[in-house]
């Protein structure tokens, strides 16, 4: 039994350090980036490139960090010039927001190649340039604000912020503003004369790339990258394109829903079946590789910050000390809050990342359930019961019931008090009185016998 404590806790022991092995390189990656940034020598001097940016992802947090990394590297490549090619459905309006001010503020020109969609957000970020270059057959508008189901916001706040803010981006640009306006509010209606059409309220203004030239929402049409590059008067400057990192290609896998979901489950199952069945080793290692990963990835994305790494360690630490201390189940429902917070914390989508989480977790107890019935044996449990039995195959026996003493006649040879000794024939036999004294030498009779227990009265004297 001891031998499988110390076991038990040197594996506890092992599991806890990966975890926080696992997680203190995230923790620390925060502040070692402008450590780094602070000590690299500056950089020799380059040809001005053109520098081309790919905007071709759901915009959120993780595009919003990876175009600050690009115009910040564009910035110190002296860049001519920054094109924005842009094919996107769009996504969050606080990141668009942000990106649109990126883009805005930028020192260098900018320039946005529509060659597929500039759809909602896309379109705003497009806008936000200061000229636009359209793509034969792409399109740019229909910004209507959705929720995170894909349906149309029908709040009149909502949509007038969403609104003010297109048009701010087309009057920064001298954009006819009541056309972007006709692209969020569909309760606003447009007569665009260059192109003969008259868009109603009810419907929502998506232009071609043909439109847009017409109607001044784009600066020429483009077949190719060359193109625009020749354009914005790029010819004898080296083209250079800026891709999204190893690390971030990696992290836009890793928060793919069902990657997410995926990691999850293992993180729940692996940790479950290590602190309810000890002694493997690898459920654990995997459990915390899958929390590791999900978190490193929805870091380097931009999703989860240090606070949230923080509070998972925190929700693992408050589990494991719930196998060893009672509580009545307090530390071990903090710990669970813990962990749920900061997994919902860390997503880019709390909805889609609480619906994943409850997957994952319904999985993880089937899982659970099977590895427990499979190795009961095992359990932690176990080392709450005792499960030693006293078999004659071990050498236990139990003492024989006399019942073939009741009716005998006998005499105690000590006194009764109301325990002792008395001997029937030629045997010592312990015996006990129902609670009176009898005195050495004297006759008793057997009344019963319970178990092991035989019970004596003293024999009456003369005729009963």
């Amino acid at each position: 039994m001891r031998l499988q404590v110390r076991r038990m806790l040197r594996a506890r022991a092992i599991l806890l350090t990966l975890g926080f092995a696992l997680l203190l390189p995230l923790i620390m990656l925060k502040s070692s980036e402008g450590l780094a940034a602070a000590a690299e020598p500056s950089k020799p001097a380059q040809a001005a490139p053109v520098v081309v940016i790919p905007v071709h992802s759901t915009i959120e947090t993780g595009l919003q960090r990876f175009l600050e990394r690009a115009f910040q590297e564009a910035q110190e490549a002296r860049a001519v010039s920054i094109v924005l090619d842009i094919d996107t459905l769009g996504g969050r309006v606080d990141s668009a927001e942000e990106i649109g001010q990126l883009v805005r503020s930028s020192s260098i020109p900018t320039v946005a190649f529509v060659h597929g969609k500039a759809v909602s957000a896309g379109s705003y970020i497009a806008l936000n340039a200061n000229q636009i270059v359209m793509q034969p057959g792409s399109s740019i508008g229909a910004a209507s604000v959705v929720d995170a189901g894909g349906n149309e916001v029908e709040s009149a706040k909502v949509v007038a912020h969403w609104a003010s803010e297109m048009k701010a981006a087309a009057e920064l640009r001298g954009r006819n503003p009541q056309i972007a306006e006709a692209m969020v509010d569909k309760n606003t209606g447009v007569t665009m004369s260059q192109i003969n059409r008259t868009v109603q309220k009810g419907q929502i203004v998506s232009l071609t790339a043909e439109e847009a030239v017409k109607v001044g929402y784009a600066e020429k049409l483009a077949g190719n990258l060359q193109e625009v590059v020749q354009f914005i008067g790029g010819e004898g400057h080296p083209v250079v394109t800026i891709d999204l990192s190893g690390a971030e290609q990696f992290a836009r896998f890793i928060t793919q829903p069902w990657v997410s979901m995926l990691l999850l489950f293992l993180g729940i199952a692996g940790v479950a079946i290590e602190l309810f069945v000890p002694g493997f080793g690898l459920p654990g290692i995997m459990g915390l590789l899958g929390f590791g990963l999900y978190f490193f990835g929805h870091y380097i994305a931009g999703f989860a910050g240090v606070e949230d790494l923080v509070l998972f360690a925190i929700g693992i630490l408050l589990l494991i000390i719930e196998v060893f201390v009672s509580s009545f189940g307090i530390i071990g429902i903090l710990g669970a809050a813990c962990l749920i917070g900061s997994v919902i914390m860390a997503a880019y989508n709390t909805k889609r990342a609480a619906l994943n989480l409850g997957l994952a977790f319904v999985l993880a107890i089937i899982v659970v359930a099977i590895v427990i019935r499979v190795f009961k044996h095992r359990g932690v449990w176990n080392r709450f019961i005792l499960r030693e039995q006293l078999t004659t195959e071990k050498g236990y026996t139990a003492a024989p019931t006399r019942l073939d003493l009741i009716g005998q006649t006998g005499r105690s040879i000590t006194p009764l008090r109301p325990a002792g000794t008395a001997m029937f024939g030629e045997e010592r036999v312990d015996v006990v009185t129902a609670g009176d004294f009898i005195a050495a030498g004297r006759e008793i009779v057997v009344l019963q016998v319970e178990g092991v227990r035989v019970i004596v009265r003293e024999k009456p004297q003369g005729p009963v």
